[in-house]
This record gives C-alpha cells, structure tokens and sequence, in this order.
C-alpha cells in the first residue's frame, strides 16, 4: 500500500472514529445492557438474580405477551399499507405545484411534530362517546374507544393520520429526483395517468418507498405513548390495544419485573432486525438508483 493510500484510510477512520464511538456508546451498549438484564430477576430495588433463559420461557407461554404480540402486529397491518398509500397520492398531488401548496406541506407535517402523548389526550377527547366532538358531528353514540370491535381500528387511523404527511414528505422527495423526460416520453406514448403512476413513477420511488416501508414498521412496533393515552391498553382482557411496546412499559415500570421486560424488548428487536434484513432482501434487486 503507497504512503498516500495508507495516509488516506488513516484519515477516513479518523473522521469516522466520533460516529463509530457515538454508535457504540448509544447504541449497541445498551442493547448488551438489556441483553443481560433479560438473563436476570431484577425489581430495582434488590440486586438482579440470574435467572437464564426463564424470563424467555415463561414470555413465550403467557398468552398476554403473545395477545401484545399480534396485536402489534395486526395494527401494523392496519396502519403500515394505508399510510404508504395516502403519502403517495399526497406526494403526487404536492408535486403538481397547485396553488397554495407550500401551506399544504406544513399542515401534512404538524401532527408528526406534535408531541404523541398530547395528540392521544386530543384524540381521546374526540372519540369520548359522551362529550366527544366525533359522536356530536355523527348525532349518535358510538364507543370508538371501548368496543372490542372499533378500538383497535381507532388507535390505528390516528396513527395513520399523524404520520402520512411525514411519509407524504418522503416521497415528494423521491418524486422530484425523477427526471420530466421520462413523463414526457410517457406521455408522447399515451400513457394515461395510473399506467404512468404505476409503471414510472412506483418503480423509480422504489429507494424511497424501502426506506419508508423500513421505518414505518419499525416506527409502528415501537407506538407507544398515543395508544397509552388513549387506550391504556383495553378494552377486554386481554386487552385488544395491548400493543408490545405498552406492554414492556406496564412489566418494567408498573409491575417492576425488569428481567421479564427486557426479554420482551429482546425478542421485539430480533422481529425487528429479521423484518428488515428480509425487506433489503426483496428490495435489493429491485431498486434502481441511477435515472439519469
């Protein structure tokens, strides 16, 4: 290796040595930490007690975990398609560059920035079935919130509807790094308009939508503190808004079973880690980056 090759590597991992200690210190520390509390009976008050793989064995038997498990997953589910779906055509609509579209963008994007906990309060306001402004619009009682029927359903539209203008930001980035010559070469063939959103404009947003898809299951396991505010877990037992992250808080911070907590966060990242490595796999030929 030449004097100036070894000088150049030594300067990159020079400049990339504040990342990797940021990383190692904020992220992959705490992943061992929880990693060997999950080996443990721990109550924050009398010293961790190794336990082994107890904590695991016994998640994997409670039907209450299992309930918070499908129940995250079914609102993913709900929340994930929908989402990408409304970003979309928001972004399609943003991109035609309509009057007063400026004003548009930062009203799709003020509920994301809006604290959870203060948007679930806002929300469970709305869908109260005594004094909630939804049930005055329709003229009738319905328990939005309390029916095991429309709880989940509920919770998930005011997830979705916080988050598709973030999404819908996302892929207007993506629509506008797609060059005017392949729309109009579209066009002179006569494409109509869903054959060249489907067979142009889906196809080359395929980088964004990986990142989209990636962070919104990601970010969709991991709601918390609106359903919490609205919800608090119910109704019915087991609860049918139980979701897994609300689940790991109530055995860590209400019941004081750390150990079991932990194991709980363990298995969601292992589900997370094996979603996303299975979406690079799909994505990975199927993405094309240069479009110039």
């Amino acid at each position: 290796m030449s004097t100036r090759r070894r000088a150049d590597t030594a300067a990159a991992y020079a400049l990339l040595t504040p990342s990797l200690i940021g990383v190692g210190l904020f992220l992959l520390v705490p992943v061992v930490i929880v990693i060997g509390i999950s080996f443990t009976r721990w109550d924050l008050v009398s010293p961790p007690q190794w336990v082994g793989l107890d904590n695991y064995v016994y998640i994997f038997g409670w039907p209450t975990f299992r309930n918070s498990l499908w129940v995250s997953v079914l609102f993913t589910a709900l929340t994930i398609p929908t989402t990408i779906a409304l970003g979309l055509i928001l972004a399609v609509a943003i991109n035609r560059r309509l009057p007063g579209t400026n004003a548009l963008r930062v009203l799709y994007v003020l509920p994301w920035v809006c604290a959870p906990l203060a948007l679930g309060v806002v929300w469970r306001w709305i869908f109260d079935p005594t004094n909630g402004a939804l049930n005055a619009l329709l003229g009738r009682r319905v328990e939005w919130l309390t029916d095991l029927n429309l709880a989940l359903p509920s919770v998930a539209f005011v997830q979705v509807w916080s988050s598709v203008g973030y999404v819908s930001l996302f892929f207007l980035a993506g629509l506008q790094q797609i060059p005017n010559q392949v729309y109009e070469a579209a066009r002179l063939d006569g494409a109509s308009a869903p054959r060249t959103l489907w067979s142009i404009t889906v196809p080359l947003l395929r980088p964004t939508m990986f990142f989209v898809l990636v962070t919104s299951i990601i970010s969709s396991f991991q709601v918390f503190d609106s359903i919490y505010a609205m919800t608090r877990g119910g109704p019915g037992v087991p609860g049918r808004t139980d979701v897994i992250a609300a689940r790991i808080y109530d055995e860590a911070f209400v019941a004081l079973r750390l150990g079991r907590a932990a194991a709980m966060a363990v298995v969601l990242f292992a589900v997370l880690v094996t979603i996303t490595l299975l979406q690079q796999r799909y994505f990975r030929r199927r993405i094309t980056y240069d479009m110039s």
